[in-house]
């Protein structure tokens, strides 16, 4: 048995004669008889209390939990008091990853999980209860199949760790019957290089280099903003892309690119020689920012692209007062309306300048891998399945070598005059 069972009425102890007898304890006849106890998988005690003549019932308990060990099912009796919510919450505070990304996850989750699973205690989770979740999200005006997926992922992390912890036996989100929501059907289409040269055309002089960088180098807009001097080797013919500046609750800050991830790109001749011209035009201006979060220790850097007033290029001002009006410019979004405000125009962010750099890589042939590494993907897959539909058709390729081994068949006439 896993454990033993206490007599909390009696306890033994030896007579005048040395003999071993029992004695009624001050609790005798009050309270709970009976606690069965057991050392759980982490090294503490656990222990649950019967009544008097529930002996046995105690023996099977403990007999259960031996048997859930030896399983690998074994769950903490204290599963059943802490809930979703509360369990959720003490992972949050425990995760490693940037503020920024705790933040957006205790807020998809305050949003959207805890209305629906928050009171659930954590040991009582099965896949019935993922399956409500998932049809409410479906019901829920404004959540998108992408938005869907996030929190998906975030119970599921959540309760990863709940099983780690032996909350809970096994994740509910893996079972068969839970059907992980699927992406957004839209497909990337890419801008073709009229709509790049259209949109640097219609920019201020000083942010034109931005496109040059963003479709030259596969740049995400935070890490455009925070390209510095120091990231340019010319000679080498490489770009060092190692820092990004992003917001924190408001404030920003000097950062690791997304994913913790530092990398090296090629740097083409052009790309260098445009970010040449602009260096000349306007200097690099050293700023200063917290590194990671607000209270972050101080790093400067000397920048690439400012604003008029020489300080850091803010993405709120950027985006509504350089970019879209370019857009517009160039039209890919129609002119203000009369309320002088542009309309969304999700799909043609600075982000679209990456989608043509990924196409301009894969449509000249460059593997998957390459193109993986060189945007600061997690790993290959991610770019396969945002950009697998660019790759060129591999049909084409198929036809023309299978009619070259026949080509060369038919010359070489293998036919019985050969033989002979």
């Amino acid at each position: 048995m896993a454990g033993h069972i206490q007599d909390r009425w009696y306890r033994t102890e030896k007579n005048a004669d040395g003999k071993t007898v029992r004695v009624k304890t001050d609790r005798h006849g009050t309270g709970l008889r009976y606690r069965a106890r057991y050392v759980g998988p982490d090294g503490t005690e656990k222990s649950k209390s019967f009544p008097d003549g529930k002996k046995r019932l105690a023996e099977k308990w403990l007999s259960a939990i031996e048997t859930d060990m030896t399983r690998g099912q074994y769950t903490d009796p204290k599963s059943v008091r802490v809930t979703f919510r509360q369990y959720a919450e003490k992972w949050l505070d425990s995760k490693t990853s940037s503020p920024m990304t705790r933040k957006e996850l205790g807020r998809r989750l305050r949003l959207h999980v805890y209305p629906v699973l928050g009171s659930r205690p954590v040991g009582t989770f099965r896949p019935e209860h993922i399956r409500e979740l998932l049809a409410a999200l479906e019901a829920k005006p404004g959540v998108g199949a992408s938005y869907t997926r996030n929190i998906f992922a975030d119970v599921q992390a959540v309760l990863s760790a709940a099983v780690d912890d032996s909350l809970l036996s096994r994740n509910p989100c893996s079972a068969r019957t839970v059907r992980r929501p699927k992406p957004d059907a839209h497909a990337v289409v890419p801008w073709v290089p009229v709509q790049v040269f259209a949109v640097r055309a219609a920019l201020m002089e000083r942010y034109r280099a931005m496109v040059d960088v963003g479709a030259g180098c596969g740049l995400r807009q935070g890490e455009v903003f925070g390209l510095a001097e120091d990231a340019i080797d010319v000679d080498g013919g490489t770009l060092h892309v190692v820092r990004q500046i992003k917001h924190v609750e408001g404030h920003p800050v000097f950062a690791l690119p997304k994913g913790g991830k530092k990398r090296a790109v090629p740097l083409p001749g052009s790309v260098a020689e445009a970010i040449r011209a602009h260096v000349d035009a306007f200097k690099p201006v050293e700023i200063t920012l917290p590194w990671d979060v607000p209270e972050g220790p101080k790093v400067s850097a000397r920048l690439i692209f400012t604003a008029e007033q020489e300080g850091m290029v803010w993405r709120s001002n950027f985006n509504g007062k350089e970019w879209k009006p370019a857009l517009a410019a160039a039209g890919l979004i129609p002119e203000v309306d009369d309320d002088g405000k542009y309309e969304s125009a999700r799909e043609h962010g600075m982000h679209a300048l990456r989608h043509f750099y990924a196409s301009a890589l894969l449509d000249a042939g460059e593997n998957i891998k390459a193109v993986s590494e060189y945007m600061g993907h997690a790993d290959p897959g991610l770019t396969l399945r945002v950009y697998a539909h660019l790759m060129p058709d591999s049909r084409e390729r198929a036809r023309r070598a299978i009619d070259s081994v026949f080509q060369r068949s038919s010359e070489e006439d293998h036919g019985p005059q050969t033989a002979q």
